[in-house]
């Protein structure tokens, strides 16, 4: 095998020359370049040095692709982390993936070590169209096919310079598009188990309103990608499908529940606390709870005539499966309004609120915003989540780059009717949504209207790694979908 240049991203320290010679010697002798931050003065001179304000930045990754033309290598292999031990005969079957697939960029599974003696398996999960969201997972090492990188050199070059996070974002993007993105699904490496690595992606919650100059720059590099790829939309001009017209209340609040004993009540209360000036009900469905969520429900079905308690006849239903019994019945409104069991509306005006900017705007889907709490309605960071990088221009294209749209949602029922819930409980929203920003406008209202609870019964709440990858995998799939039907 030939040698293979090497790069080293050093976000957090400077290795020792001991660290990069051993990168040199698993390289096959290849030369080693370090990306370090312009403060950094590193002890070794004996390998290359890359300065730059920003690891991810657009200067630093036409710096480090003009290290790598220089050096005349096949491929070039991509350390997120000086800390990776790459295993005796793992660049080998990097290479041997890239070359029998004819990749553009390999990524492999990784082992974490927790102590000496101990090590565990950390799988990753298949790159696919649907996975140009910024927070996608490649692990700490990536080996780069070096004829797509020269291909590309002169426009990663041609970045505006002031791209301080988004350079490393739209090269993975644009070596995407030159070829397949292969994983291999066994161990190349080692690491360890608290390595922060250069995930810089992952870093940048994007719900977080601190990271709106990170927001900016990644919406517009994927929506140049997706220009590229011909999968860029126009806004939306198609008008909501009016249906049936004749409802039996203007708007009914659905909420999907399960096991919510400790705050179904609270959820019902809310909803009954909304002030209108037009009929609605709330339609609860119980998806055969075993806890007293069902018989409490029963007591305020009692009390509350506009409470409509529904028990599938199915038992294989999850969350998407629920809302379809809700809008679906002939005691669902005009409009549907999200809540979840265990939130609550921000206020006694929100459905008002909604339904007047369905009626302002002929919306297909209103989406609000929300603050996030803990169970006891304490707001927790980052507090206000407004996803403000929803722009009636370039919504429906951003919406594909991120993990989702906000709450609470709400949807014009005729036109969702065509559409329908996936029968999953994890992504069913985001699915729906990716479907009406195709064709349909969405209205946005950015106060909070939402008291989203944080806390251990969360369906999201510490997932393990095997759940986390597949909701990961579901989504880029959701999107893979919505990507291969826009470019038709």
């Amino acid at each position: 095998m030939t040698s293979v240049p090497a790069v080293i991203a050093c976000p957090h320290t400077v290795p020792s020359a001991a660290t990069l010679d051993r990168f040199r010697h698993l390289a096959d002798g290849g030369e080693v370049a370090m990306v370090v931050p312009s403060h950094e003065v590193p002890g070794s001179q004996s390998h290359a040095i890359i300065r730059a304000a920003s690891l991810w930045s657009s200067t630093a990754m036409a710096d480090t692709l003009s290290w790598f033309v220089r050096t005349g290598g096949e491929y070039l292999l991509w350390c997120l982390s000086p800390d990776v031990e790459l295993l005796p005969a793992g660049l080998r079957r990097l290479v041997s993936a890239a070359s029998d697939a004819r990749a553009s960029m390999v990524y492999s599974d990784y082992m974490e070590r927790i102590d000496d003696t101990t090590v565990r398996a950390h799988p990753l999960v298949d790159y696919q169209p649907g996975s140009l969201r910024d927070d996608f997972d490649f692990g700490h090492v990536l080996l780069l096919n070096g004829s797509a990188l020269r291909r590309i050199a002169r426009d990663i070059r041609a970045l505006p310079s002031h791209l301080m996070t988004g350079g490393w974002y739209d090269l993975r993007l644009r070596m995407a598009e030159s070829g397949p993105v292969v994983h291999l699904p066994e161990s190349a490496y080692t690491v360890a188990a608290n390595c922060r690595g250069g995930d810089l992606e992952s870093q940048f919650e994007y719900v977080d309103p601190r990271n709106r100059d990170y927001q900016i720059e990644m919406e517009w590099i994927a929506t140049d990608h997706l220009k590229r790829t011909g999968a860029f939309l126009q806004p939306a001009r198609t008008s909501r499908l009016e249906g049936d017209t004749s409802f039996p209340v203007q708007a009914s609040v659905v909420i999907p529940v399960r096991n919510r004993e400790e705050t179904v009540s609270d959820a019902v209360a809310s909803a009954f606390s909304q002030e209108t000036s037009f009929d609605f009900n709330v339609i609860v469905v119980d998806n055969h709870s075993t806890d007293d969520t069902t018989s409490i429900l029963d007591d305020l079905a009692k009390r509350h005539s506009r409470l409509v308690h529904r028990i599938p006849h199915r038992g294989d239903l999850a969350i998407g499966g629920c809302w379809n019994e809700a809008i679906y019945s002939a005691d669902c409104g005009r409009y549907a309004i999200q809540l979840d069991s265990d939130d609550l509306y921000d206020g006694t005006n929100v459905a008002e609120r909604i339904v007047r900017e369905f009626e302002r705007t002929n919306a297909a889907m209103v989406i609000g915003s929300y603050t996030l709490v803990d169970f006891d309605l304490k707001p927790i960071p980052p507090g206000l989540v407004d996803h403000r990088e929803w722009t009636d221009e370039n919504g429906m294209n951003n919406a594909l780059r991120i993990a989702g749209l906000g709450a609470p949602r709400a949807f014009h029922v005729p036109t969702l009717r065509t559409i329908g819930f996936p029968n999953v409980s994890y992504g069913e929203d985001y699915a729906v949504a990716l479907r009406v920003t195709r064709s349909y406008r969405v209205a946005r209202i950015y106060e909070s209207l939402y008291l989203c609870r944080r806390w251990e019964d969360n369906t999201d709440h510490a997932l393990p790694l095997e759940v986390a990858n597949r909701h990961a995998v579901y989504k880029d799939r959701l999107r893979s979908l919505e990507i291969a039907a826009r470019m038709q």
